[in-house]
Formats: C-alpha cells, structure tokens, sequence
C-alpha cells in the first residue's frame, strides 16, 4: 500500500458509491487525501441526518453545503466542489442526487493582500529561530528550527513538503532537494543556495547518521513535526521580532515567508538586468506551480516596496498582477 494510501470505510447508504468514487479519481492519478476526509465528513452527516436510500435529496445537500459560522469562504467552496463531483459519479450510477450550484458559495474577498516581508524582517525572523533555545520535551529543536525556516525562505517551499522530507531526499553533495508528494502530485527538484548547503551539511552531521527514510527534521517522536507546532514558533519570532500579528485571516502568515520568497527572487532578477519575462516561468517550476497562474498570486505588489517592477511585469502580463485599490 502507497503512503498516502488509507483503508477506506463508510457507514451511510452512500457509502458503497463513496469508496467506489474515490477509487475511481484514484485511478485517475489523484491522491484524493483532501477528498476522502471530506467525503468522510458528509457520511457521518448523512448518517446524523437519517439518510436510509441511496440518494442526495436537496434538503440535505443544501444543509451540507451551507456556510459554517466562522468558516472560511475557501473551505465551503471545496466542500460544495467535492459534492458537485460526487453528485455526478452518484448520478451515472442511476441514483438521485441533487446537485449543488457554485454560486451557493459566499462571495470571496480578493482585495486581501499578504504581507510582504522587508528583507530586515526576515533576517531578524531568522535570527529569532537562531536564538531558539534546547527544550526538555524537544530536545533537538534548537537544531532543527533554524534549518526549517531557511528552507521555507530560501527555496520558498509549503510547510507541508519541509516538514514530510526525508533523509533520502536530501542530496547535500550535490545540493539538492527532491520535493515529493507536492500539492500537485508531482515531484521536483530544488538546487539550493551554496550557503544554505552549508548549513544543511552541519545540521545533518550534529543528528547523526539516521536511515534514508527517516524524516530529515524529526520531531521527538521521530515523526515529521505538526504545522500547528511550526505556526506558534512563527507567532514567537513575530513578537520577539516586534512584527504585530493583525489577526486571523490578516497576517502575517507563515505563508508570507513563501511569498516573500517569490518577490525577493524578482526583486534580484530585476536589480541584476534579468529578463523577467523569461526568468518568470522559472520560478513558477522552482514553486511547484502548475502554470504562471498560480505564481501570479504572489505578484500583488506596491509600488512602494519595489518601484518600477509592476511596469516591467505588466509588460509581459498584461493586466494578470491585481493592483491594490487606492486608499
């Protein structure tokens, strides 16, 4: 059985069509971890809700799909995606099933901009992580952290493909990283910076010589360490950094870091003469993007930050970079 692989049981009258939905989109190439715990989730609803056919009738998929108090737009707008596709495969079996409408969802906001890290902020976030001391229950951490958050910087990776590396995927000889189990499902290869190399070399020779499967930052139980855990160092440094934390959906997010990552790259290219329009596809490879679209997304600059790059970019992109609406 593959890693991302799981026993799949369901207890609703769907729950025959759930696991042969999933195997499907599994044969397909899809991982499909997102929905799987989603589909769990609406079983146990359909079962909560005294569903005893098999069918989706619309009180309860208007029920299911409704917004939750406090939920994020983005997270209603996956469930009623993943019961829009549920529905059809329920359908081309023969059974009822309402089928949702997009436009159930809540309008999302897209005048949200991240916060963009000054170069000094994330030295003294660096320099924070530097200066985090050994702890009883994680007695390694004082070692690990500080590698951590240079490869979310330097290399601009998700906090998910940091945390699940391997020892196996660490080629500190040649320098490189192999990134598996993207969000895309597809793996990449990332050079690092000599620098950072370096430092990997030293951090890798304090723990020891560990098997090739073993995970490259362990937490004490051997483990990849939790997103949550990394998010509260992050809030840490913020605050040691004297950087105020707006609040939740405001940032700074550990994301940032990313982002950050992404115009600091073009902010280089730029200084140094580069063509941008030829360098940009190679960060959207380097990010792990499926097309330029997604690299877009971290493009939302002001001109008071990197003056001059908007009109060079927008050269290239056309009117694709959101500008950020006068105050």
């Amino acid at each position: 059985m593959r890693e991302h692989e799981t026993k799949l049981v369901f207890h609703s009258p769907l729950g025959e069509l759930m696991i042969r939905f999933v195997h499907e989109k599994q044969a397909c190439g899809y991982r499909y971890d997102i929905g799987i715990q989603a589909l769990r989730r609406l079983d146990r609803f359909l079962c909560e809700s005294g569903l005893h056919a098999v069918e989706l009738p619309r009180e309860i998929v208007d029920r299911w799909t409704a917004k939750r108090s406090h939920e994020r737009v983005g997270t209603q707008k996956l469930r009623i995606a993943i019961v829009r596709q549920f529905t059809l495969f329920v359908r081309r079996q023969g059974f009822s099933a309402h089928m949702p409408e997009t436009r159930q969802a809540a309008v999302v906001n897209l005048d949200f901009i991240p916060y963009v890290f000054r170069y000094e902020e994330v030295n003294n976030i660096l320099e924070a992580a530097d200066r985090l001391p050994p702890d009883k229950r994680t007695p390694l951490r004082h070692l690990i952290v500080p590698e951590l958050f240079r490869l979310l910087y330097c290399c601009g990776m998700r906090v998910g493909e940091v945390l699940r590396l391997r020892v196996a995927d660490v080629d500190l000889d040649a320098g490189i990283l192999t990134v598996r189990n993207t969000k895309f499902d597809k793996d990449r290869l990332l050079p690092l910076p000599n620098s950072l190399t370096e430092r990997l070399r030293h951090y890798a020779t304090a723990l020891g010589e560990p098997v090739p499967d073993a995970i490259f930052f362990p937490a004490p139980d051997g483990g990849p360490y939790s997103p949550v855990t990394i998010y509260g160092l992050f809030r840490r440094f913020l605050r040691e950094c004297e950087i105020p934390h707006l609040g939740r959906g405001k940032g700074p997010r550990l994301h940032e870091l990313r982002h950050a990552f992404a115009i600091h790259t073009l902010a280089r290219w730029y200084r140094e003469g580069d063509d941008l329009s030829a360098k940009l596809p190679l960060l959207a490879t380097y990010m792990g993007h499926q097309s330029l679209v997604g690299t877009q997304r971290y493009l939302r600059l002001t001109p008071e930050i990197f003056p001059d790059i908007r009109s060079r970019l927008e050269d290239f992109l056309g009117q694709a970079i959101p500008r950020r609406a006068d105050p």
